[in-house]
């Protein structure tokens, strides 16, 4: 006897069919219980158990042959006290529709308690009428467990503050949620089975790297930070995303089958930045404080001017010129050959252009520098300010012509000029230049540049009182 009465008479729920032996039907009914995943037990109309599967002896300790035949659940698989309610409400769906959900407590066969979540619904006998009620229950916290997988699942993809990427073995996205395709720059559907470069021009060889290390050794023992450029209609941006990852696997499975990488990440851009900007920060103003020492023991003027360019180069810029004004009149003014008022700039000191090097002093006193006009440099002077300028995005041989034009060395690609001024008078104007390969310079790198440009201007004032001494 496994999960149904067997008497030859009786074996389910409703009479037999004249001329068959009821062990036929009781036997495939007992099979195809036995079989299922989840506990299930029936009773007839007076509320006797006739069905009993493997489950429900797995979940409970009772076996068929101990359960069938018993009048609910009275004294063995509920408490006395609980019976008559317990009944009830199991027997309550005879007479109503649908399915009825109730949760109660059961007692296992070692004298256990086991609360259960039981749908019960009723058996209609071939006149239509309630014959009885079948039962399937499970314990409560494996339903519990599901359910709040299924809520976590949820919750991931729709409400989470972060990014969630649930990427197949072809590293392609799957399913991603809301926050995730708004990092992305598209919408949740779109995303669906593109490659990653579609969506990232720099940091994608990374991210599949990091894909495919979890779907071959699984989940990395930390986050990973990943700088990456989404592409958008408007062009690049960058961004860092804190990314962590977990295989997927089928729980089906006997052995493992990746099903893919769950990635989730968070952007941490602004922090980052603000602490490489503080980072950035730090190394200039310690640069500027060495440079000070170091300038301090300099006998002769001229070796400071060249010692503060020095300091200032590291990590800011590849060359730096320092511009000085000549033949300037009694009243301070600078003019140009023609007298009209624009003023003529002398080279004095320079970085060597195509090897590295300390700066040197120029040698070239009183030739001016044949700058055109609304050269970056002497629009400085003139403003008395900073002024930026860039080659722009063009190729490499109008970049090199842009640079020589401005007598600027051919490697340069962003230029900064900064005034020169000590005392209420304009000096000159100091240049930093960048590569190509490096980013234009911005606000933050202006204000460095006009506080290496005091320091010059001071050291440049003591050159000055010292040639008119001689």
């Amino acid at each position: 006897m496994s999960a149904s009465r067997r008497s030859g008479t009786t074996g389910e729920l409703g009479p037999e069919e004249p001329g068959r032996e009821s062990s036929d039907g009781s036997d495939l009914l007992a099979a195809l219980l036995d079989g299922m995943d989840a506990a299930l037990c029936a009773f007839d109309a007076d509320a006797v158990v006739t069905h009993w599967n493997r489950e429900a002896e797995r979940v409970l300790g009772w076996t068929a042959a101990e359960a069938v035949g018993r009048r609910g659940f009275d004294g063995w698989a509920v408490r006395g006290a609980d019976a008559a309610e317990v009944e009830a409400r199991l027997m309550s769906a005879m007479d109503a529709p649908g399915r009825q959900v109730h949760e109660f407590a059961l007692l296992t066969k070692d004298g256990g308690r086991v609360l259960v979540r039981t749908q019960s619904a009723a058996v209609r006998g071939p006149d239509g009428k309630p014959a009885g009620v079948y039962c399937a229950f499970s314990e409560v916290h494996t339903q519990i467990d599901l359910e709040r997988s299924i809520a976590l699942s949820e919750a991931l993809l729709e409400d989470a503050s972060w990014g969630v990427v649930l990427v197949d073995a072809d590293l392609r996205p799957a399913v991603v949620n809301a926050h995730a395709a708004k990092a992305l720059g598209t919408g949740r559907t779109s995303v669906l089975g593109r490659p990653l470069g579609d969506l990232l021009s720099q940091g994608v060889e990374e991210l599949e790297s990091a894909l495919t290390h979890v779907l071959a050794q699984g989940a990395p023992p930390a986050p990973a930070e990943i700088w990456v450029s989404v592409r958008e209609p408007e062009g690049e941006r960058r961004r860092c995303w804190r990314c962590g990852f977990v295989r997927l696997a089928s729980p089906l499975a006997e052995e493992p089958v990746p099903l893919g990488v769950g990635w989730l990440f968070q952007d941490v851009t602004e922090a980052r930045q603000s602490e490489q900007e503080a980072s950035l920060a730090r190394f200039r103003a310690q640069q500027l404080h060495r440079a000070a020492r170091a300038a301090a023991e300099c006998e002769d003027p001229a070796e400071a001017v060249t010692v503060h360019l020095d300091f200032a180069l590291a990590g800011f810029a590849d060359h730096a010129l320092i511009d000085r004004v000549a033949d300037r009149t009694a009243d301070g003014s600078a003019e140009d050959e023609e007298g009209a008022g624009r003023a003529r700039l002398v080279r004095i000191a320079a970085t060597p252009s195509g090897a590295p090097g300390p700066s040197r002093l120029a040698g070239q006193a009183g030739l001016p520098v044949r700058y055109g006009e609304g050269h970056p440099a002497l629009r400085c002077v003139e403003r008395a300010g900073s002024v930026r300028a860039d080659a722009g995005a063009v190729p490499a041989p109008e970049a090199r012509a842009w640079a020589v034009s401005r007598q600027w060395p051919a490697d340069a690609a962003h230029a900064l000029c900064t005034v020169l001024r000590s005392r209420g008078r304009t000096l000159g104007a100091v240049t930093f230049l960048r590569g190509p390969g490096r980013t234009a310079f911005e606000r933050p790198d202006a204000m460095y540049a006009e506080e290496v440009a005091h320091r010059i201007a001071a050291a440049l004032d003591l050159m000055g009182a010292a040639g008119r001494r001689e």
